[in-house]
């Protein structure tokens, strides 16, 4: 990405800090400044503060947007040797405790006619990642090249991979000032940040699930509404049609978190899903269902979820998902002998209350913490982390508690580790006499 004319980065900011609107043309020389490193990690900090207490206008959105996204390469699939408007189509999760969503979405949208070429994120903060979650597979190649990523999508229909360091490098490094520079919590700049990646992997559409509660990093609904509004209206001026789904994250998402063990919640939610936990099943099939219409491939998303729920029933989701694993050298009978693979830590330790009563609430972020403590996420982006730590059996608001009925099960590699993390889930665990209300897992949303 060459700079145009006379380009002044400061005079970029002095427009941004005085509440100005910047043009295409200088955005577009401010991010290949990020790029060819020209301009300063001091010069970044100070637009995105400009962009944090200023904000952007939705067509300054798309420009930052487009313009790191081509900052690096740009995926065209009909290279290789897809259809122009071909139904390639992603999800992307603002992130959640216990989310492994996308490992099982993917096969059931590949299942019913969509492509889905996913590229996957880690853990960041107290929130899971799905590539830490694929590497707890042995074997598992997160990282094929583009010719690879494409031929596995074709045949298999999906693939999940990690970011490569050529997909939108403009975003990794403002990111990694804004992390530094209490700039991150800003709409615009957390929109730029996701749709300049997903848009360098070519898509024709794009799902999001935008999460709110106690385990999100978007608080409130309201905050989350706004988020997703963003997205959606940057998007479409981007051209690239979006949906975004607003999902409730105040308790854990499914029954597990940690990585090696949700990855078996995975292979257990595809082998029996009339056995899953109902919020899971909620959240997963309707993302499917707004993939697949989003794409071409049903005109309603609710007929889509009709073949979405056969798909996943008859199993044809779970036979997508270990050829999926297979063809990226992960064990060819994962799902016939996932236990052989996914090695859980050896302490198990279960976690009672000694109260009676029904779950009412939990503090999920604490939940998500006692996993990242046990060793499962990251204290610093270089940590590598230990994949068969992680919580099972994890109850959810409504169900029933006793004194001798654990409301989760810890396995850690030490018994010390094991009690600070019960201690830690009992105490955000919140238990009242009478059964509480439930409210959906999906709220609202937010079309384009």
């Amino acid at each position: 990405m060459a700079k145009t004319s006379t380009f002044l980065p400061q005079e970029v900011i002095r427009c941004k800090r005085d509440g100005g609107v910047l043009n295409q043309e200088q955005i577009s020389n401010f991010v290949a400044g990020i790029t060819d490193n020209s301009v300063t990690d001091a010069q970044i900090s100070a637009l995105a503060m400009g962009v944090f207490f200023n904000g952007m206008e939705p067509e300054e959105g798309a420009a930052l947007t487009l313009s790191m996204r081509d900052s690096g390469t740009v995926i065209n699939w009909t290279d290789y040797g897809f259809d122009s408007g071909a139904p390639i189509v992603d999800k992307h999760s603002t992130g959640g405790v216990g989310d492994k969503v996308s490992l099982m979405l993917a096969p059931i949208v590949a299942a019913i006619g969509g492509y889905v070429p996913m590229i996957s994120g880690r853990g960041l903060g107290h929130t899971g990642g799905t590539l830490d979650k694929l590497e707890a597979i042995p074997g598992y190649d997160a990282f094929p090249d583009v010719e690879k990523f494409a031929s596995i999508t074709r045949e298999v229909g999906c693939s999940i991979i990690g970011q490569t360091a050529n997909l939108a490098p403009a975003d990794k490094r403002f990111y990694g000032v804004r992390d530094v520079t209490a700039t991150v919590e800003s709409v615009p700049l957390i929109t730029a940040s996701i749709l300049s990646k997903k848009l360098a992997a070519g898509l024709n559409a794009l799902v999001m699930d935008v999460k709110f509660g106690n385990g999100a990093f978007m608080d409130s609904q309201e905050q989350a509404q706004i988020l997703a509004k963003n997205i959606v209206r940057v998007a479409k001026i981007a051209e690239v049609p979006t949906t975004a789904l607003l999902t409730d994250m105040n308790q854990v998402l499914g029954r597990t978190a940690g990585n090696a063990i949700e990855v078996l919640e995975t292979i257990d939610f595809l082998r029996n899903p009339s056995d899953a936990d109902s919020r899971l099943v909620d959240v997963t099939l309707d993302l499917a269902a707004h993939m697949a219409s989003l794409a071409g491939v049903y005109d309603t998303p609710d007929t889509a979820r009709v073949d979405a729920r056969a798909a996943l029933e008859e199993g044809k989701a779970l036979e997508i998902f270990a050829r999926m694993v297979a063809v990226q050298k992960g064990p060819s009978d994962l799902v016939d002998k996932p236990e052989k693979y996914l090695t859980l830590a050896p302490v198990e330790h279960p976690v009672f209350l000694n109260q009676k009563g029904f779950v009412s609430g939990m503090d999920t972020r604490a939940i998500g913490m006692s996993v990242v403590a046990l060793g499962g996420g990251r204290v610093n982006p270089g940590h590598a982390i230990d994949h068969s730590v992680g919580i099972t059996s994890i109850a959810q608001v409504g169900d029933e508690v006793s004194s001798d009925k654990p409301v989760a099960v810890v396995y850690a590699k030490t018994e010390e580790d094991a009690s600070i993390a019960a201690s830690t889930i009992a105490d955000a665990v919140q238990v009242s006499s009478e059964k509480p209300g439930t409210s959906p897992v999906v709220s609202l949303i937010v079309e384009g």
